[in-house]
């Protein structure tokens, strides 16, 4: 048995009104195929030019291991020489991923490569995040603290791609005072017996190929497993919906800042009692149901 998903539709290319109608105003998402043929990042942009124009650089490095209470919020378990981590990914497989690389404040440069495009939302364009990963390597099921609007641009390789929106999450064994799941689920292979309730999920799936671009609604569950090492690059708009932007507010300023407090008093027996947490909640949803 695996996750009940349905394909998530392709269009080789599309109009802001057609975007805004079809996938926007529903919170639906899609992936657009030949959307940025005419970017120079379109022909440019591989493992190697990265590894010419950044090689230089030092990046953060993340892997899959569980949270440990001594981690801050989103900080590395490594880190490492471009050059030697695209070395690193076209060697051998790698847990190493690159999470949130801002290539504006890194390599100026790269900007000159791409542009932003109108899908008529306000792109904030102080924040062009790159993710680099080996093959195998993959992300945990998360949402993003701001609930955005996200616009992934994949680069060289393949990359599966499983998405759940926020009505999912009484399924999904989500870990409280984070923006996670629970870190030991297999998502590209689930065992519904220790997870019985992830049976009941409605999601989307895709393989993302170079240069199509995903869109990602409002506060979309993501988890993202590299099949070839590559590299994408996010663009994001603040979430319209006032739900969604007040708990991006919430997320940011209180729940962050609460976690990261009982993370420093009570330590690993803080993350141990969010696990079980995720467990106690989900079933008790699931046998309500």
């Amino acid at each position: 048995m695996s996750l009940n998903l349905q394909d998530i539709p392709r269009v080789k290319t599309i109009t802001k009104q057609e975007f805004i109608k079809n996938y926007f105003k529903p919170q639906k998402p899609v992936v657009i195929e030949q959307f940025i043929t005419d970017w120079p990042a379109y022909s440019k942009w591989n493992l190697e030019y990265m590894k010419t124009v950044a090689g230089d650089k030092t990046v953060p490095l993340y892997d899959d291991r569980p949270v440990d209470h001594k981690d801050g919020f989103n900080e590395p378990h490594a880190k490492m020489k471009m050059s030697d981590y695209v070395d690193l990914l076209k060697r051998e497989p790698t847990k190493f991923r690159i999470f949130l690389w801002n290539i504006l404040k890194e390599v100026p440069q790269l900007q000159k490569d791409f542009s932003f495009p109108d899908f008529g939302l306000r792109l904030m364009k102080g924040l062009p995040m790159l993710f680099f990963g080996g093959r195998d390597s993959y992300t945990f099921m998360h949402y993003d603290i701001d609930l955005a609007n996200i616009f992934h641009f994949h680069f060289e390789g393949e990359k599966q791609v499983i998405l759940f929106d926020q009505q999912q999450n009484k399924h999904l064994y989500k870990v409280p005072y984070a923006l996670i799941t629970r870190e030991d689920i297999d998502f590209s292979n689930p065992d519904f017996t220790k997870w019985p309730a992830l049976k009941h999920a409605k999601g989307w799936q895709c393989q993302l190929n170079h240069g199509e671009v995903l869109y990602m609604p409002e506060g979309y569950w993501h988890y993202m497993r590299y099949i070839t090492p590559g590299f994408s690059m996010s663009l994001r708009a603040i979430a319209r919906n006032p739900k969604n932007l007040s708990k991006a507010v919430y997320n940011v300023f209180i729940m962050r800042n609460f976690d990261n407090l009982m993370r420093r008093i009570k330590g690993q027996k803080w993350i141990n009692w969010k696990n079980n947490k995720a467990i106690v909640n989900t079933n008790k949803n699931f046998k309500a149901n």
